[in-house]
Order: structure tokens, then C-alpha cells, then sequence
């Protein structure tokens, strides 16, 4: 008796097992057919900490705005943002996590490692991915994919024809991460375009992330070049250190840079007057006169704290009405729609949308690449003036 006991416990032990473990497979799969949940990832903490957490408001304040529209063909959007503190790994963690809480699309990542590596991930579950920063080219290697961003090889081709064709220098000198795909994808597109354009480079320095943080040898090599020009393709973190460095150093020169300075100004704390006059292209510059940018700049400022919006905010609010503009068009109107079937619902839409948001007026190839103008901004006195 005790052991016909046992048995039969043992078998509705095994059923619930595999009731469970269906519930949890089927999770993206069904569900609540009125809200659609968006998963995100980006360093809230850490050395990129600024990127994320404007992506985090930008997403956030799109999707209020949608919610109290009317959301999506009446379907409310919902967002599971995690930290992945610009981490391959902790990213492909925070995408599990995000995955199984019931995401269906997946935005991000912020930064282009932790992309490139989550990009894989979606790809094996055909989730639709967008991510609004990531532009390392590796980021969007998949079907599934697409970015809000210029791409890493694009925006060292603008670089060096905005230099070349506005007569900013007469010759240039280069610091760059030579270990990074961001850094490294840029100087190199920079680099073919500027002979193209007969813009000499005289000096070419490069760091690792082992070896971030004393620029002393590289400035003083930049000095002995005669460079008036300094092309930062980096980070804000590594770029408020030269700045700081290079004016102890007495380097009198002008500062030209990507999407990766936005955040430079909030870095050097009490020596930001060391960014005035330092430029760089970006897709969003806040003071523009333009009806949209003021309206956003407004509602940013207002949900936090009169923050000034950066370009990554702009990316991140800008990646949700992506979302939408495609849903709408490909006609979701279930937010029980399969995981699968919702990514290729979405991504046969995006050839076929333009979505006219805060970082321009923007189509979308098959590949993923978005098509859009760049934008020219320098510092002044705190803030970032368009040119």
C-alpha cells in the first residue's frame, strides 16, 4: 500500500513538473492578449551608466505617451528594463530574465559588446531586436535585427567628410581603443575616408582598457605632430580624462568626436568649462527649433528632474515608436501573437515604414541599417549648441 502511495505521488509530481515546465515554454508564446512586453537591457550601473539610464527615461517616457494615446491598435506596451552594466554576459542574463518574464520584443542593447553578444540570443528565439545605440557592426548580424543608431563604419565616414568638407582642421591627430569595436570601427572608416579627402592624419594613439587612464604619452606625441585637430572616436569617460590631461599639458587644439563624448560634460563635473568648443556628430541635438524636439525636450525635462535630453535618450524614445510604426503597419493587433510571429510580422514591416522621430526622419534596409542625416553640435558653456 505504501509503495502504490508512493507511486501515485510520484506520478503527479511528474505531471505538475511537465505542466510547469509547458507554462514556462509557452510563456512568450501567449499571454495577456491586450499588453505587449518589451525587454530591454543597458548599464544603469557602471562606467556607461549614463548611456543607459537615458535610454531607460527615453523608453519609458515613449511608452506613457503611446499608453495614454491609446497604446498600439489598442494594445499597451510594458517594459522590463534590466542592468547589464556593459557586460556580454550580465546582458545575456538580463535578456533571459527580460525572456522570461513574457518579453516579445527585445530593445537593446545600449552599448555595442553586450549587443552583439544578446544579438545571438534573439536570433536562436527569432525575437524582433532593436536596439537604439548599439553600432558596432556585429550588433544587428541577424535577420532579426535593426538599430536606431548611425553604425559604427558610418559615422567615421561623416566624421572625416564633416571635417574635410567645413575646413575644421589641416591636420588631424586620432586617439582611439584599439580594443574596441566601437572605437577601432570608427577610426578605421575614418581613416579610408580621410585620404580620400586629402585631410592628413599625423598622429594615430591608441589605448586599451588595461590602459585607460594616463593619455600622457599619447598628448605629447599629438604636441610634437603639429595636429590642431583631435579626433575622439571614445567614450566620454576616456574623453573627459584627455581633456582634462591635455589642457595640464598645454595641447591647444580642437576636439572633434561621435555619439560615445554625449555625457563628457556631465563627466568632467566641476571642469566642464574644458568641453567648450568640442564637437561632435550626433542624430539629436536638444535645442533644435523643430516642433517635435521641442515637444520632447519639454515632456523629457518635465517627467525628469528638467533633465536636458542627450542623443541616447533620443534613441531609446525613438526605438519604441519604431515599434510601433512597424506593429501598425504589419496590422498586430494580439499581443498573444507568437514570439516568432510577431518578429516577422514586425521585421517585414520596418523596409516599409518611415518614422519621422527626435533623431530624424528614418527608413530601414533589410539588413538593418537605418538611413538618416547626421548632425553637427559643439559645446558651449554647458550645454550642446547645434552648428
Amino acid at each position: 500500500m505504501k509503495k502504490a502511495t508512493k507511486i501515485v505521488a510520484l506520478l503527479l509530481a511528474i505531471a505538475m513538473t511537465t505542466f510547469a515546465l509547458a507554462s514556462c515554454g509557452e510563456s512568450n508564446n501567449t499571454g495577456d492578449a491586450a499588453t505587449l512586453k518589451i525587454g530591454c537591457s543597458g548599464p544603469l550601473t557602471g562606467g556607461a551608466a549614463q548611456y543607459g539610464n537615458s535610454v531607460k527615461n527615453g523608453v519609458e517616457l515613449a511608452v506613457k505617451e503611446i499608453n495614454e494615446a491609446g497604446g498600439v491598435n489598442g494594445i499597451k506596451l510594458e517594459v522590463l528594463f534590466e542592468d547589464d552594466e556593459h557586460d556580454a554576459q550580465k546582458a545575456k542574463n538580463a535578456y533571459n530574465v527580460v525572456k522570461d518574464k513574457g518579453a516579445k520584443v527585445f530593445l537593446g542593447t545600449v552599448t555595442s559588446i553586450p549587443c552583439a553578444a544578446v544579438c545571438a540570443e534573439t536570433k536562436k528565439d527569432n525575437m524582433f531586436q532593436i536596439t537604439p545605440s548599439g553600432s558596432s557592426v556585429d550588433c544587428i548580424d541577424a535577420p532579426n535585427a535593426f538599430r536606431v543608431c548611425f553604425s559604427d563604419p558610418n559615422q567615421g565616414t561623416a566624421s572625416a567628410q564633416y571635417l574635410a568638407d567645413n575646413k575644421l582642421a589641416t591636420k588631424v591627430a586620432v586617439i582611439y581603443n584599439s580594443g574596441d569595436p566601437y572605437s577601432s570601427g570608427i577610426f578605421n572608416t575614418f581613416k579610408a575616408e580621410a585620404a580620400k579627402k586629402n585631410l592628413p592624419i599625423v598622429s594615430e594613439q591608441t589605448f586599451t582598457d588595461a590602459n585607460n587612464t594616463d593619455f600622457s604619452t599619447q598628448l605629447q606625441k599629438i604636441k610634437e605632430s603639429g595636429a590642431d585637430l583631435v579626433f575622439l572616436p571614445i567614450y566620454y569617460e576616456q574623453a573627459a580624462m584627455i581633456l582634462q590631461q591635455a589642457s595640464k599639458a598645454s595641447l591647444n587644439v580642437k576636439y572633434f568626436g561621435c555619439d560615445g563624448l554625449d555625457g563628457v560634460i556631465n563627466q568632467l563635473g566641476g571642469d566642464a568649462k574644458l568641453a567648450d568648443g568640442v564637437m561632435l556628430l550626433t542624430p539629436f541635438a536638444a535645442d533644435a527649433k523643430d516642433e517635435k524636439t521641442q515637444k520632447f525636450t519639454a515632456s523629457y525635462k518635465a517627467a525628469y528632474n528638467d533633465a536636458i535630453p542627450d542623443q541616447f535618450a533620443a534613441d531609446g524614445y525613438d526605438a519604441v515608436y519604431v515599434i510601433k510604426a512597424a506593429m501598425e503597419k504589419a496590422g498586430v493587433k494580439d499581443a498573444s501573437i507568437s514570439v516568432s510571429d510577431l518578429c516577422e510580422a514586425i521585421k517585414g514591416a520596418m523596409t516599409q515604414i518611415t518614422v519621422d522621430g527626435v533623431t530624424g526622419s528614418m527608413t530601414w534596409t533589410a539588413e538593418g541599417e537605418p538611413s538618416k542625416t547626421p548632425k553637427a553640435m559643439v559645446i558651449q558653456n554647458g550645454g550642446y549648441k547645434a552648428m
